[in-house]
């Protein structure tokens, strides 16, 4: 059973001067979202800058949202860890919380070996009582979920899902052919949802969402209802701008687009900063070309 099918919005985290997190303007970012149409709100992902949130913040931000959608989607809470006991922590605590998913990315820095990978998601998978979708981001991570142990994993009856953001389109294939009915399948790359959708992906984790969060779930549903051609023009008209949306390490040319866009959700907690001024004014040409800002 798919958490969701359409366009998952990894949403920013929004700082205020001081640092804080932002939990008002967070509320505003949500509303922002359900009403342009997007399928599920992914809170303190990767672009959620979820590496720099303590605990207090993380699990704060998880019961904005969850509090803040009150049912209208499904709200996904990214709980990964390198620790395997802390991610358990956390996805208790996200369950506990009203998350109706969590969203765990494989073990970062320490990294593991295919059987440790089975252990630590086994591990939390068997001691909570949620949906858990696996983060497959191996160029963050320096680890990779080889098809053959995501199809061990897709044996847990609460492993639904996985985000899929290796780049590689033969592991997708090959990862489809063995867990196609098992995991349901979430492109992570903006630039790959229709390739992906074409292995049987039901839906998009997205970046660009957030700045265009209703051409991203038409972009997806497109595709889903049969409309292929329209999709693949999508997909292709945004290319440019996603391009202009990873020309520095993300969620930092995100968040310049949405403070071009009238939301100030503050700089990224550092060690990330602001954006050159050189991306900044490509930024700018592609949100304009694109027709989000004038």
């Amino acid at each position: 059973m798919d958490i969701f099918r359409g366009s998952g919005v990894a949403i920013v985290t929004p700082f205020k001067e001081n640092g804080d997190v932002n939990y008002e303007l967070l509320e505003d970012l949500i509303e922002f979202h359900i009403e342009n149409d997007t399928d599920s709100i992914i809170i303190c992902g990767t672009t959620g800058e979820a590496s720099t949130l303590n605990d207090d913040d993380h699990l704060e931000c998880i019961k904005v949202a969850v509090e803040k959608v009150n049912k209208r989607i499904p709200v996904i809470a990214g709980t990964g860890s390198n620790d395997t006991e802390h991610g358990l922590y956390l996805t208790k605590r996200a369950y506990q919380l009203g998350a109706d998913a969590c969203l765990l990315v494989t073990p970062y820095y320490n990294k593991t070996t295919p059987k440790g990978l089975i252990e630590h998601y086994s591990y939390i998978a068997k001691n909570v009582d949620i949906p858990i979708l696996l983060y497959n981001v191996p160029s963050r991570t320096g680890l990779n979920i080889s098809p053959k142990t995501a199809y061990e994993l897709s044996k847990i009856d609460n492993i639904v899902g996985i985000k899929e953001a290796s780049g590689n389109i033969s592991q997708v294939a090959e990862l489809m052919n063995l867990c196609e009915g098992k995991l349901s399948l979430y492109s992570g790359n903006d630039d790959q949802i229709v390739p992906l959708l074409s292995l049987g992906g039901v839906g998009v984790i997205s970046v660009i969402a957030n700045v265009a969060p209703k051409q991203t779930h038409d972009l997806v549903h497109h595709y889903l209802n049969g409309n292929i051609e329209q999709s693949k023009k999508m997909q292709l008209e945004m290319i440019p701008l996603i391009k202009a949306l990873f020309c520095e390490v993300n969620p930092i040319p995100v968040k310049a687009a949405m403070e071009l866009m009238g939301y100030p959700v503050g700089r990224c907690r550092m060690p990330l900063t602001t954006i050159e001024d050189e991306h900044l004014d490509l930024l700018k040409n592609e949100m304009k070309n694109y027709g989000l800002i004038n």
